[in-house]
């Protein structure tokens, strides 16, 4: 019986075997296979897995946090550095350099920190717990594979999730969309930078890039307008947006690209305000946090030249302890918001303008006290 179809958590050597079962049947041979029978449970994998207060912070903090100076330089003298490769990974793929750079100093500061974690003992203990195998459990055969054919070594090390090399690629990415970009014969994601730009642009392309379209804008909104029609899913011409009222963040009106773009408002109403592209939508396929996602293509932005977003004023959210009761509340009226963890996700956000909507509200998915009362 393939390991996938196992139970997570008992015993875990009867558990190794069915994996190895699986993995043989895959074609992966002795060296990767007693690369498996020499994994173990690591407890601190999941430690970490259990507390990601990261995600906890607004996205404020967490942009101002993770677009510093230093990255911003850093950066700047990458795209410089790699300019023939990055040009190379564009035509290629058509995915434009600032988008990888920024994936590039987010994950691992340039390939500066990549991770110390033993990759298949983390992807092991992952896959083995109850919490969230199905994430992790797909990555197993690939990592052996790659282990087995000698492209990473067994004690390859990472990131305490499982991911690999300076843009902190999973196995099965890793094994399917690996580009050798300095032509050496091997796809070394640790320590080749043609080989992570190529492979990172690979890996865009393939969960849906539209080639030379924007990600995300920065805009100004009006005092008033219909806000149950933002949200990053509900995509319009940028004419409607504009017809209501929404601007450059100068003031000047909006250019009508033939594109459409869903307004993201991450603080709410009266905090920073992006127009979301169809390309945006590839960012939570690299990071399902919203947060991350919009961090990420913002910094890519500024790569690319636009100025610090501006932060206006947003109305006071709520702390961690307020957020698990205002999902406990929003988990009672029948909303689906995933798990009651205080941390303020897609479903939890859907599941606000829901309510917004029903009491009356302005509807910009922002958690306020306001609405905590009112529920």
């Amino acid at each position: 019986m393939p390991a996938a179809a196992q139970e997570c958590g008992g015993d875990f050597e009867a558990w190794k075997q069915g994996v190895a079962a699986e993995a043989k049947a895959a074609g992966v041979g002795v060296a990767g296979l007693n690369a498996l029978e020499a994994a173990s449970i690591d407890d601190k994998v999941l430690a970490r897995d259990r507390a990601q207060g990261v995600f906890t912070q607004t996205f404020i903090q967490f942009s101002n946090r993770m677009i510093s100076a230093y990255r911003l330089k850093q950066g700047a003298a990458n795209l410089k550095k790699y300019a023939d490769v990055f040009a190379r990974a564009d035509q290629q793929f058509g995915v434009q350099a600032p988008i990888i750079a920024a994936f590039w100093g987010l994950e691992t500061d340039f390939g500066a920190v990549q991770g110390d974690f033993h990759t298949l003992s983390a992807l092991v203990t992952l896959s083995h717990d109850c919490r969230r195998p199905q994430l992790f459990r797909p990555q197993l055969v690939p990592l052996l594979t790659l282990i087995d054919r000698g492209v990473v070594p067994a004690d390859v090390t990472g990131a305490w999730a499982g991911e690999i090399g300076q843009t902190q690629i999973l196995p099965s990415d890793y094994l399917a969309r690996g580009i050798d970009g300095d032509g050496d014969g091997i796809v070394d994601l640790r320590r080749s930078v043609p080989d992570v730009i190529m492979t990172t642009a690979n890996k865009v392309l393939s969960r849906g890039w539209k080639r030379d379209q924007p990600w995300i804008e920065e805009v100004r909104v009006p005092e008033d307008m219909p806000w149950e029609q933002t949200g990053r899913t509900n995509k319009l011409p940028l004419s409607q947006w504009a017809a209501w009222g929404v601007t450059n963040p100068d003031g000047t009106p909006l250019i009508d690209n033939g594109l459409k773009a869903g307004l993201a408002l991450p603080m709410g109403r009266k905090g920073p305000a992006f127009l979301a592209y169809d390309n945006f939508d590839v960012y939570l396929e690299w990071n399902q946090s919203f947060t991350y996602a919009l961090t990420a293509a913002n910094f890519a932005t500024r790569l690319a030249g636009a100025k610090q977003f501006d932060p206006r004023t947003p109305e006071t959210g709520l702390n961690g302890d307020q957020m698990k009761e205002l999902q406990t509340k929003l988990e009672a009226r029948g909303h689906d918001v995933g798990t009651v963890d205080g941390i303020l996700g897609t479903n939890t956000r859907e599941a606000i303008r829901k309510e917004q909507m029903r009491l009356g509200m302005p509807v910009d998915g922002w958690p306020t006290p306001e609405l905590l009362g009112k529920l």
